[in-house]
């Protein structure tokens, strides 16, 4: 028989590993645990990291905030392009694992994909136009220049949502890094593979190393040292159940971190606090997503300068 037509082949299963700094490691506890589908289908190991790999992850999230957000926002705009760009050539293989992730009918777990590419594309869009909108010149009294400019906070822990696990997962980590910010991200807990495969994607499309860290394993676990670090800014706590987010806004205030948690259906209008799983209410990731998760993690910065006079009449310009 010819070799091409032989059909009996040994399965060849992906190593799933962590994301971190540009490279792929395994825990440092060496511990994996299994990823199953909807159905209770054994999936793959997924590494379960440890508080030494979040503290990891935020040590290379620092290193690369330097340059990442040094960065001029239309070269940003350029890379997150690429990456929607990768994101396009390995649709087949994102279809596979949202779907099972989500049991979801390849049909529909394409539509997810294709709407998470467009996600993409959209932060990349805003990158060099977030500035427009939420900065600008103030009117003050006096020979004064008053401007009013946006900066990224810093390293922002990103837990992901629990069962969006990649339109969700891409619509809380893009609007974190076109704003120049650095993510440790915490990965859905059961259905952690779109989020490890997507660090093979940012790892070939021009981003920086440490830019994007990807963690998986039990977010109570992972989250509440990040939210007690001091060198982490902000935290985004769309993936935390009530109980947990409650802990970890306490632990986020000892260093004055922002913290995003949704806190308004915008399907009902009506107040979702204290809701399980509050990203399944609060949030419709078909939804525009507007420019709020742009904004959530943006300092502003005031600058004066004086105007300076043109002439002994005292006109100035």
């Amino acid at each position: 028989m010819n070799a091409v037509e032989h059909t009996d082949r040994l399965s060849v299963f992906k190593t799933y590993k962590l994301y971190v700094g540009g490279k792929f490691p395994r825990s440092e506890s060496g511990r994996v645990y299994e990823v199953t589908d909807s159905k209770g289908k054994w999936l793959a190991n997924a590494p379960q990291s440890s508080r030494k790999d979040a503290r990891d992850a935020v040590v290379a999230a620092r290193k690369a905030f330097g340059g990442w957000s040094g960065a001029t926002a239309y070269n940003r705009g350029q890379i997150l392009y690429r990456i929607a760009e990768m994101l396009e050539g390995r649709k087949g293989q994102f279809v596979r694992e949202v779907a099972d992730a989500e049991g979801l009918s390849k049909s529909k777990a394409a539509a997810v994909v294709d709407a998470a590419v467009d996600r993409w594309v959209w932060y990349a869009g805003w990158t060099d136009k977030i500035g427009q909108i939420v900065g600008g010149a103030n009117p003050v009294a006096g020979p004064f220049f008053n401007l009013s400019t946006p900066e990224p906070t810093g390293v922002v822990a990103v837990v992901a949502p629990q069962e969006s696990s990649f339109l969700g997962l891409i619509s809380a980590v893009a609007p974190v890094i076109a704003t120049g910010n650095t993510a440790v991200v915490i990965a859905s807990a059961d259905a952690p593979l779109p989020a490890l495969s997507l660090g093979e994607v940012l790892v070939t499309s021009d981003l920086p190393g440490g830019v994007v860290n990807i963690l998986s394993g039990k977010t109570a676990e992972l989250a509440t040292p990040l939210a007690a670090h001091q060198d982490v800014n902000a935290i985004d706590l769309t993936g935390a159940d009530a109980e947990l987010a409650k802990e970890l806004e306490i632990a986020a205030a000892d260093n004055l971190k922002r913290v995003l948690r949704p806190a308004v259906s915008r399907r009902s209008g009506k107040e979702a606090q204290g809701v399980t799983h509050p990203q399944a209410v609060d949030e419709d990731w078909s939804a525009d997503p507007g420019t709020h998760r742009l904004t959530a993690f943006l300092e502003t910065k005031t600058v004066w300068h004086p105007t300076g006079a043109l002439g002994v009449s005292g006109s100035s310009y």
